[in-house]
């Protein structure tokens, strides 16, 4: 499927406010109701929608701080790689681990309240990681640029 001018003004619509109704999203990109609700629907059912969420403030939660970790593997086999990426992902702290062409295997975000939850989770779970020959982490001093809409 294509997506027209139409269809990219529902997307970044929504990925400015997801919880807007569809009266006022229709309203918005001056479409029916119906119509609106309609290419809703197929963005969703084809895929450019993936899902809906609410997007919590980590400060509020306590956890400020914003940890990158970089990840080398001691080799590169399917079942190494396989390995890895099924431990990590049981890594409740991990909000996102990327498989990176570079000087690293592996990109992981973590968001922790402090350098101590940080080492109580490296303990716990990063040194544990299957097949790591060496790990490097940095701590982000601010955020300068952070969203979720993708450019349409």
């Amino acid at each position: 499927m294509q997506l027209d001018a139409t269809d990219r003004r529902i997307l970044r619509t929504l990925q400015r406010e997801g919880r807007m109704s569809n009266a006022e999203l229709a309203e918005q990109i001056v479409l029916s109701p119906s119509a609106c609700h309609r290419r809703v629907q197929r963005l969703e059912t084809d895929g450019f929608i993936a899902g809906y969420v609410a997007l919590v403030d980590p400060r509020k939660i306590g956890k400020p701080t914003t940890v990158f970790v970089e990840i080398t593997l001691n080799g590169q086999s399917d079942e190494l790689l396989d390995g890895f990426e099924k431990a990590v992902a049981k890594i409740p702290d991990v909000l996102e681990c990327h498989l990176m062409a570079g000087s690293a295997d592996y990109l992981l975000k973590l968001v922790v309240e402090d350098t101590e939850d940080f080492a109580r989770i490296h303990r716990q779970y990063l040194a544990r990681l299957p097949g790591v020959a060496q790990m490097q982490s940095s701590f982000a001093l601010r955020t300068v640029v952070k969203t979720t809409a993708l450019d349409l």
